[in-house]
């Protein structure tokens, strides 16, 4: 009887414990099917280089999780790999080379678009008619995609900048203004002159964008491609120095219309169909906008004097590219602790971290415990109450306590805040997310919806 009851409480526990992992495993199938859903590839919008999932194939060995560069692209659901943030692949085909059973192939489509994602078609349209984004600002990173969609977006435009009886339209408004010289921008405009449109290009910043920011060295494109008005590039890699000293000679072309310095604040569509853009130096009146602004946004600038130099920056991208430097890091909240700590790292680096309070007051208390450690280590020296005075070639000069410090200075980060590109296009009336305008059921719906902004 002692072995019956033994018997049965055995069979009783591990039922239990059969249920829970049946339940446990159901809860995760479902996970990873509405991660996949989330992450799917679609057929609308732009497309670039994709990977495509055979989950009869993955072994679930997570390979393709560890080398993707942007790290949260896929990710090991109910045993299987899935797609999760489609929107942040930068097509580089690392997935599909590490797979040891072949179980991802790269296709062509475009990436999910979550809430914080303008809406786009396949000619790279926004919500309001021809307005358009093109580049890292509409979900596809690579300068190679930015590069061909800022080419593809200048063609769509071209075959409407004639009216239908022949003749180009007035004189006295541009065919297309492009905002943005970086990849997609320069691109654009490159086409703009060869389809010998009515074109201008206005950028607040310098000539490259982001790129123009990137550790020196850095492999910029590492594919062949293709600039409107030079053909294809012969070398397969190209470095940051070497694509920014092409784009400098893009500069000198007398067909090539930028101006510099000069940000837009404002997009207003007229009942005529075209737009006013507004600029601190005046108004541009165009049929078509595209908007090549990148995803960083508009950092904050301090005015300090040297602040133009090339080695003071406003985005980390990559800590590792630095070794051996002498860093000043500027800012109290995350980025600012966070790119300190990640610098501090690094071999032989020496970073100081000045901010202008007494003690920081808005980080994580993850980095709270973390910044203290770096200090304690010596990765990190902090200085409070300190603010910069100016910026130098070789050294910065701070400002403690009211006295002045001038220290050996090799790069500067500024992080003061700013204001992403989000904030802008919700500001001159663009959609975000993935925007069903056929909803009504028929084509017609998504070209009045369109027509209305």
């Amino acid at each position: 009887m002692d072995n019956l009851i033994a018997f049965i409480l055995a069979v009783i526990i591990i039922g239990f414990f059969m249920l829970s992992y049946l339940k446990k495993q159901k809860k995760i199938e479902q996970q990873a099917l509405e991660s996949a859903e989330k992450g799917k590839l679609r057929s609308d919008g732009p497309q670039s280089q994709h990977p495509h999932i055979d989950a009869n194939y993955c072994i679930g060995c997570a390979t393709c999780t560890l080398v993707c560069p942007e790290g949260d692209v896929l990710a090991m659901l109910g045993g299987k790999a899935v797609i999760v943030n489609g929107y942040k692949c930068i097509g580089h085909g690392l997935c599909a080379e590490a797979c040891p059973v072949g179980a991802i192939t790269m296709v062509m489509a475009s990436p999910s678009v979550g809430g914080d994602m303008p809406y786009l078609t396949p000619e790279f349209e926004t919500t309001i008619k021809n307005m358009y984004i093109v580049g890292e600002l509409g979900g596809l990173a690579l300068i190679k995609n930015a590069i061909n969609q800022g080419r593809d977006c200048i063609d769509n435009i071209a075959e409407k900048a004639v009216s239908p009886g022949g003749a180009r339209r007035s004189p006295d408004v541009y065919d297309v203004l492009i905002v943005g010289a970086g990849p997609a921008g320069i691109s654009a405009s490159l086409r703009a002159a060869e389809k010998k449109l009515n074109y201008i290009t206005i950028d607040e910043g310098e000539i490259g964008g982001t790129v123009a920011k990137y550790p020196r060295q850095k492999l910029v494109l590492t594919s062949p491609v293709e600039f409107p008005l030079y053909g294809k590039f012969k070398k397969l890699q190209l470095s940051k120095e070497e694509l920014i000293a092409f784009w400098h000679k893009v500069l000198e072309r007398a067909d090539f219309k930028v101006r510099q310095g000069e940000k837009v604040e404002d997009i207003k569509k007229g009942e005529d169909g075209i737009f006013t853009v507004t600029t601190p130096n005046g108004q541009y009146r165009t049929h078509a906008v595209v908007l090549a602004l990148g995803k960083s946004g508009s950092p904050r600038k301090l005015g300090v004097k040297g602040e133009e130099l090339p080695k003071v920056m406003y985005r980390l991208l990559e800590a590792d590219h630095y070794v051996n430097k002498k860093i000043l890091i500027v800012g109290g909240g995350d980025s600012a602790v966070e790119a300190a700590m990640g610098l501090g790292h690094q071999v032989g680096n020496q970073v100081t971290l000045s901010y202008r309070k007494e003690a920081f007051s808005r980080i994580k208390e993850g980095n709270t415990r973390r910044i203290q450690e770096s200090i304690r280590k010596g990765k990190v020296k902090v200085v409070f109450n300190s603010v910069p005075a100016e910026f130098k070639e070789n050294s910065v000069v701070l400002e403690v306590n009211g006295k002045q410090e001038e220290i050996p200075n090799d790069f500067v980060w500024i992080f003061a805040g700013g204001q992403p590109p989000t904030a802008f296009l919700k500001k001159i009336g663009i959609g975000f997310g993935n925007q069903d305008l056929t909803s009504t059921g028929s084509k017609e719906a998504k070209q009045g919806a369109l027509a209305q902004a």
